[in-house]
């Protein structure tokens, strides 16, 4: 029988259950696909009870290629800024949770910054004035939900996001950890606490909001869940992209990783210090172990994966995702082809909502595989400003990055990546870091790994990327990504 950990992780458009044991093999994995919901333009919901089945669903799929397993504890990964009220004594939710998508509270989001709010924002939380993050869609939900903004003030509906429902799910216990409360607009990331200025800004009951838990450590045992057996230990949190971080083994100061999904998310172990960005960036907590705080810069590019589905559906250059390498190798550069995958607006560190995608320096001579590799290049360029921007606010050059997400498969793009940015690139062995990093807090809480050493020792690399191109090479790609850029 093998010792296995359970790490769930809960995405927007799916639920994945990772086993993983004590060497760090995946004993197995499932993953399942939900609905997402779209009232009006830009409002995006989820309705729970499909993610719940989704969860049911992907744990039993898991099991049934596992063989046999004696499971040792739960750790919980989730979208980070999705978040719902829920019936204190029924579960039943008081409305569909609202996703980290969801524009419906730009306008509330603008009237604060009209008042001059942003910079006590900033300060305390890290954060900027966006919808993006949880706390005026909790205002909105008690707002505009009949009689939710008297029950939470009495505590009989409770607050949090997805990490938090599923934890009460699980074992009952209304917590969350400081990666994910350090989302929500409400939480002081220096003082580690629920601030009362800011939930006053936005008029939420703080007798609704969960506690604040370390990222390992037993928080209670599965019980009633159905699709799980009573009495395993829960002891394992962190939001998505801080999972990674974690699942990375990035634990050194200085420490960075890159996750290609359908966005390229970039954060830098800052150590103890909440360095705040002069450059555009997110200060954020990476993780809160054994009392100790660390803090992590974050950078995020809208579109990673999405360009290369873009030339697959739009385009129709290639029919799967996976072909887009082999396109991109039938030229030998992009020749003077340059894609800026701005196609929701440019993220950090640029901020233009505004920008779109274009394609610029097209010829006659220019070919499908031009464009293919242009797009890729597009993508590593967004992941170098951001990096470029963590140097800076950083003080200290990147050493080393680590990769993973489903586009870290790719080596041509993932050489590039290495190309510009002038350091080695090392792709994880398990590309699902976000569910690895679950695991190993989930471990850590209940002893099953002794140490973040014990993690580092374990972690195992799939792919060495070193740099290859000469600085005037790379400092042509800088050029002409710059001068796209300052075309749109």
């Amino acid at each position: 029988m093998k010792d296995v950990i359970i790490a769930i992780d809960q995405g927007t458009t799916g639920s994945t259950t990772l086993l993983l044991d004590q060497n760090v093999e995946v004993v197995s994995t499932a993953n399942v696909e939900f609905p997402n919901h779209y009232p009006k333009p830009g409002w995006v919901e989820h309705d729970v009870s499909e993610i719940w089945r989704s969860i049911a669903s992907a744990t039993t799929k898991a099991f049934a290629s596992a063989g046999d397993i004696n499971i040792r504890a739960i750790g919980i990964t989730n979208q980070r800024e999705t978040c719902l009220f829920w019936d204190k004594e029924t579960g039943e939710p008081i409305h569909r949770a609202l996703v980290w998508q969801d524009r419906r509270t730009a306008a509330r989001c603008a009237e604060l910054k009209s008042q001059g709010l942003e910079d006590l924002v900033r300060q305390k939380t890290g954060l900027v004035l966006d919808p993006y993050f949880s706390g005026t869609k909790a205002e909105w939900l008690l707002n505009t939900v009949e009689g939710a903004r008297e029950r939470a003030e009495r505590g009989d509906i409770l607050f949090g996001t997805i990490d938090t429902w599923l934890t009460w799910k699980l074992c009952g216990a209304h917590v969350t950890d400081p990666s994910n409360a350090s989302r929500t607009l409400l939480y002081n990331i220096h003082t580690n606490e629920w601030d009362d200025e800011l939930l006053a800004m936005l008029n939420i009951p703080k007798n609704c909001l969960p506690t604040v838990v370390d990222n390992a450590g037993l928080v209670g045992h599965t019980r009633d869940v159905g699709f799980l057996p009573d009495g395993i230990p829960v002891s394992g949190f962190a939001g998505d992209q801080q999972s990674a971080l974690f699942g990375q083994a990035c634990f050194g100061k200085g420490e960075a990783k890159s996750t290609y999904g359908t966005g390229a998310f970039v954060l830098m172990n800052t150590g103890e210090d909440a360095m705040v960005s002069t450059n555009g960036l997110l200060t954020t907590i990476a993780w809160r172990l054994n009392g100790k705080t660390v803090y992590a810069l974050e950078g995020s590019a809208f579109v990673a994966g999405a360009a290369v589905q873009w030339l697959r559906d739009q385009l129709g250059i290639i029919s799967t995702a996976a072909e887009v390498e082999e396109l991109a190798k039938t030229v030998e550069d992009n020749g003077g082809v340059s894609v800026v995958p701005a196609f929701t607006g440019l993220g950090a560190p640029h901020w233009n909502p505004d920008a779109r995608a274009s394609i610029s320096g097209l010829t006659r001579g220019s070919t499908k595989g031009h464009i293919a590799r242009a797009t890729l290049e597009g993508v590593a360029m967004q992941v170098y400003d951001i990096l470029e921007a963590m140097s800076q606010d950083a003080q200290t050059p990147l050493q080393v990055l680590k990769l993973d997400g489903g586009m870290a498969r790719n080596n041509l793009m993932m050489q590039f990546q290495a190309d510009v940015l002038g350091v080695d690139c090392l792709r994880s062995a398990v590309l699902e870091t976000t569910a690895l990093g679950a695991a190993f807090l989930a471990g850590l809480g209940i002893g099953f790994w002794e140490s973040q050493q014990a993690i580092v020792d374990a972690w195992r690399v799939n792919g060495h990327f070193v740099p290859s191109q000469s600085d005037a090479e790379v400092a042509t790609h800088v050029t002409n990504w710059q001068t796209a850029l300052g075309k749109i």
